[in-house]
């Protein structure tokens, strides 16, 4: 065994060891349908005791400082329009936390009978009225599941690539939300990111596009 190989599995001996003895004890605080707080009873890495509190749309026997999986409750959209690559499929969208409309891409939740594919093809209808061409190239750890905001939720998600096309319809919208259409080109990206609100996920994905080639929007996945 290489000197590298055994440094890594010293390593994780280390952190499993360090998990173990900080015993969680973790409770559900609130009982909500769609998203709970949990209280997690914990100590530091120099054993002192602390509280913690986190959100999750996981039931007690699933949320992920129990399982440990990765499995993604959500996904997100990253699509161009068929007819123009150079335009990518935004939304602004009101959020109530920030009584505010920022700037984000598609996405939604990945509900118990289908795939994260599934999902965004569903949620792209839904929120924008356009149909997804799911594009299934390039590197699949390009997709994840990634964690989203780890410091106050275990949700984790994952990213479809994708063409768009049809009519803009938001009659499938649901009552609380607010979602306007956006078709950015890579000037109005910029414009994006230097003045309007914009959620971390859908900045990172925009920064992508403002590189890709429209000839080749996906080949960034092929790296």
């Amino acid at each position: 065994m290489r000197n590298e190989e055994l440094a890594d599995d010293i390593l994780i001996v280390h952190w499993e060891k360090m998990r173990m003895e900080r015993n969680h004890k973790i409770e559900k605080v609130t009982d909500n349908p769609f998203l709970n707080l949990y209280h997690m009873d914990t100590t530091t890495k120099n054993g002192n005791k602390m509280n913690y509190y986190f959100a999750s749309r996981n039931g007690e026997d699933e949320i992920k400082a129990r399982t440990h999986s990765t499995r993604g409750e959500g996904m997100a959209v990253y699509a161009v329009t068929r007819e123009n690559p150079s335009r990518l499929v935004m939304i602004r969208q009101y959020r109530y936390p920030l009584d505010d409309f920022i700037y984000e891409i598609p996405a939604g939740l990945v509900e118990a009978d289908e795939t994260a594919e599934a999902a965004a093809v569903r949620e792209m209808k839904e929120e924008t009225g356009l149909e997804l061409d799911i594009y299934e190239g390039g590197e699949p750890y390009f997709r994840g599941p990634f964690f989203l905001a780890q410091g106050i939720t275990d949700e984790s998600g994952k990213i479809i690539y994708g063409y768009a096309d049809g009519e803009v319809n938001l009659n499938a919208q649901e009552e609380s939300e607010e979602i306007e259409v956006c078709f950015v080109d890579k000037k109005e990206g910029r414009r994006i990111l230097a003045e309007e609100r914009v959620s971390v996920r859908a900045a990172l994905l925009l920064i992508q596009f403002l590189q890709a080639n429209e000839k080749e929007p996906f080949a960034f996945l092929n790296e």
